[in-house]
C-alpha cells in the first residue's frame, strides 16, 4: 500500500509545484512508481511542463464525468511515474471543480493509493476546499516554508489546519515536515527566517531547497531538473536527498527500518 503525500503551503509563490514535480522525478528515478496529481485550479504542473490549459486530459474531466480514472492518468518517458493532470478547466468553473473535490477526491485518491508507491498531491496557495480535500484524503502533509519573514509567520496557520484535520477529519494523516524552500544563505533575512525556523518549530526537513537560477531554466525549458541538458547540476541532487529523507521518515515512522545500517570498518 502507498503513500499519499500532500505538498501544501499557506503562502503562494514558494515552489509547491516546483518541489512537487521534481521530488516525484527524484522518487522515480529511485525505482518508486509514483503518480503525481495536480489539485491546483491553475494547473500548475500542466504549466510547468509547459503544456497550455487545453492539452492535458485530466482530473476535471473526471470530476466532471467526462472520462474514467485510466483515461486521465497520463504516463511519462520516466518509467515509474504518472501524471494525473488538472485537466482543461475554464476559470468560471474553478468553485464548481473545487466543489467537486471536496467530496469525490477521497475516493479518486482511495484507488490510486494501491497502484503507487507514492502519490504526490500539488495543491493551491492557501487553505481552501483543494488543499483541505487533499488534506482530508492523506498519510501526510510537508509544509513548503519560504525563507522570508512573510512566509515564517503563516506556519502557525497552516500547522493549525493540519492540526484540525488529523483530530477531526482524518485521523491517519501526519506530519512529514517542514521544507525550508528559496533559501539564501548568503543574505541576511533569508538567513534568519531559516534560522527562527530550525530554533522555533520542530520537524523541519534537513533538505533545503535554495533559491537558484537553474530553477528558472528548467521553467522555461519546461522540464524538471534532471532532465535538463549540460553537466549534472547539485539542484536536482537535492531532490534525490531530500528523496530519499523523506522515504527514510516515513519507513521510522510506519514501524519500518529505514536505511540498512552498515556494520564497523576498520581503515587500518
Amino acid at each position: 500500500m502507498g503513500s499519499i503525500i500532500t505538498i501544501s503551503s499557506q503562502k503562494g509563490g514558494v515552489g509547491k509545484t516546483t518541489v512537487a514535480l521534481n521530488l516525484a522525478v527524484a522518487l522515480a528515478e529511485r525505482q518508486r512508481s509514483v503518480a503525481l496529481v495536480d489539485l491546483d485550479p491553475q494547473g500548475g504542473v500542466g504549466l510547468a511542463l509547459a503544456r497550455g490549459d487545453t492539452a492535458l486530459v485530466g482530473l476535471a474531466e473526471v470530476l466532471a464525468n467526462a472520462a474514467p480514472l485510466e483515461q486521465a492518468l497520463l504516463k511519462t518517458k520516466l518509467d515509474r511515474l504518472t501524471l494525473l493532470p488538472r485537466g482543461k478547466l475554464d476559470p468560471i468553473d474553478v468553485l464548481p471543480f473545487e466543489q467537486a473535490l471536496a467530496t469525490r477526491w477521497p475516493v479518486l485518491a482511495a484507488q490510486l493509493k494501491p497502484r503507487f508507491d507514492f502519490v504526490l498531491v500539488d495543491t493551491p496557495a492557501g487553505l481552501g476546499l483543494a488543499t483541505r480535500a487533499a488534506l482530508q484524503a492523506s498519510d501526510w502533509v510537508t509544509l513548503l516554508v519560504q525563507a522570508e519573514p512573510l512566509a515564517l509567520r503563516s506556519v502557525q496557520q497552516a500547522l493549525r489546519v493540519v492540526e484540525h484535520v488529523r483530530a477531526k477529519e482524518n485521523t491517519r494523516l501526519k506530519l512529514l515536515g517542514l521544507l525550508l524552500t528559496m533559501v539564501e544563505l548568503k543574505k541576511e533575512n533569508s538567513r534568519e527566517v531559516a534560522e527562527s525556523l530550525w530554533k522555533g518549530f520542530s520537524g523541519v526537513l534537513d533538505t533545503l531547497i535554495p533559491r537558484a537560477e537553474v530553477f528558472l531554466g528548467a521553467s522555461h525549458r519546461g522540464l524538471p531538473l534532471a532532465f535538463l541538458g549540460g553537466p549534472p547540476n547539485p539542484e536536482a541532487r537535492r531532490f534525490d536527498l531530500l528523496a530519499s529523507e523523506i522515504e527514510e521518515l516515513i519507513a521510522r515512522q510506519e514501524g519500518g527500518h529505514g536505511i540498512a545500517e552498515q556494520a564497523e570498518r576498520q581503515l587500518l
